[in-house]
């Protein structure tokens, strides 16, 4: 049993419990905000709109989400991390149930809106939690358990989505993912331990303006913070698109098949917990700039006009992906100062943003010059992460967190 004020470490009943509850809270999290991916096509054919009209109904609620996040750290210091998530949870699972009786475009992307301002309570307190409540030697393997809880949840949404809105409806695909969010909601509470070092504490420390002035003023964390925005505005792209790309000619597959793709998630779920684990073990500079590499040699595979390698080519760019974002995710919570929450908010703030903007802008690029312009412009961006990777090589660790 851990001891009163002890960081919780690998193997421990209490590690398991929180591992279980942040899984389900990452499935929540993507399932609930990315369930829309696959179905962009089918909203575009019903109401009219054009594939950049179309990725606002994803895009909108990234948008959201990235800007609450910058709050959410200051509500779960008044009011308790674990209350704050389970109620940001199971507030994001009524609204989509509630999407699936929007009457029209206009009210869909309005509630998806208000869905991503209240999913916001999530990501950036669960990040903190785990930073500090698991020991420095176990969060890259703790973190990645979360991100692979993330890409199992954004693989489920999507194939659940597609198939059931192949055989019924978009309505009854979304209506069915807010049911399962409130299951997740229900074990997330039961299973998370209360916070021991975080959350319902008195108003002592720096505030926010104070907080972003000592992480900005860090070598490290500025690049970390640009990193998100960059990794998941070409992720979220590519996924955007792609089906467009199959649905279209010479492929011309069905929208269930095309769903199919997002099993390819199942790779980043292992890629996250296996790049978090050699993180652990031989620094996250050491392993950042290689999986990113992937990434990007995953892209440029999609150009080939064949289902195998446009498969083999997204599978790549998933597993570098959430191998990347682990060991980024988690050298932050390594790195960052008090307040470490504000710190995990605003990675997750660029993250998602990186998600609204580029997602959206790349809508405008594909119907312009179609996938080579989608893959010039991700490369180009992906290209800008690397070299932040590699200049982050050069980083020299904080005395009290080491790599």
């Amino acid at each position: 049993m851990s001891t009163p004020g002890a960081r919780i470490a690998a193997g421990s009943p209490a590690f398991r419990r929180i591992n279980r509850a942040m899984a389900f809270g990452g499935f929540s999290i993507f399932a609930l905000l990315y369930c829309v991916q696959p179905l962009m096509p089918l909203l575009g054919h019903d109401f009219r709109l054009s594939p950049a009209q179309s990725s606002l109904v994803l895009s909108v609620s990234t948008a959201t989400l990235a800007l609450a996040l910058l709050g959410s750290s200051s509500v779960a210091e008044r009011f308790g991390r674990k209350p704050v998530m389970v109620a940001s949870m199971i507030s994001g699972a009524v609204l989509t149930l509630v999407c699936a009786f929007a009457a029209n475009y206009t009210q869909l992307v309005a509630v998806r809106g208000l869905m991503g301002l209240m999913l916001g309570g999530l990501p950036a307190v669960a990040m903190a939690y785990l930073s500090d409540e698991i020991e420095p030697t176990s969060l890259g393997l703790s973190m990645g358990m979360y991100i692979s809880g993330s890409a199992f949840g954004g693989m489920s949404g999507r194939v659940i989505s597609a198939f059931i809105s192949d055989v019924a409806s978009w309505r009854v695909a979304v209506g069915l993912l807010g049911a399962a969010g409130l299951y997740a909601a229900w074990e997330f509470s039961r299973s998370l331990p209360p916070s021991r070092h975080g959350g319902a504490l008195p108003a002592r420390g720096p505030g926010f303006v104070d907080g972003l002035r000592i992480h900005l003023r860090d070598p490290g964390l500025p690049w970390l913070f640009a990193l998100p925005f960059l990794l998941m505005g070409a992720f979220v792209s590519l996924y955007n698109y792609i089906g467009y790309r199959l649905l279209a000619p010479p492929f011309g597959l069905r929208q269930s098949a095309v769903g199919l793709l997002s099993l390819l998630y199942l790779l980043g779920i292992f890629s996250s917990m296996w790049a978090g684990k050699l993180a652990d073990r031989l620094g996250r500079r050491n392993v950042l700039w290689l999986v990113m590499g992937v990434m990007i040699a995953g892209l440029l595979v999609t150009l080939v006009d064949a289902v195998v390698a446009v498969v083999l080519g997204v599978g790549l760019a998933t597993f570098g992906f959430f191998a990347a974002h682990s060991v980024a995710s988690s050298w932050v919570g390594r790195r960052a100062q008090p307040p470490q929450a504000l710190a995990s908010g605003i990675y997750l703030f660029f993250y998602y943003l990186g998600s609204s903007v580029v997602g959206w802008f790349t809508g405008y690029v594909y119907e312009h010059w179609a996938w080579p312009g989608v893959v010039a412009l991700l490369g180009a961006i992906l290209g800008i992460g690397l070299l932040i990777a590699l200049r982050l090589r050069t980083l020299a660790p904080v005395a009290v967190s080491g790599r």
